[in-house]
């Protein structure tokens, strides 16, 4: 009997694995959509503000590293 017992604990334990990472997949995707929220100090909109990607010496020596 106690060997049932034992599979109906592991079930459950699946179970409510299972379910838990839907649910944290479901807040993760109500998170990400976009709300109003209010615009932030520095935000105005404009892209060319931004630095964008900046290829550094470090990063140079990376790719440097990497070719086959």
């Amino acid at each position: 009997m106690s060997e049932k017992k034992v599979k109906l604990s592991r079930r459950n334990f699946l179970l409510t694995v299972g379910v838990s990472g839907a649910a944290a997949g479901a807040a993760a995707m109500v998170a990400k959509t976009p709300g109003e929220a209010a615009p932030q100090a520095g935000d105005k909109g404009d892209k060319r503000a931004t630095r964008g990607y900046q290829a550094s010496e470090h990063i140079n020596n990376y790719y440097r590293t990497t070719k086959v």
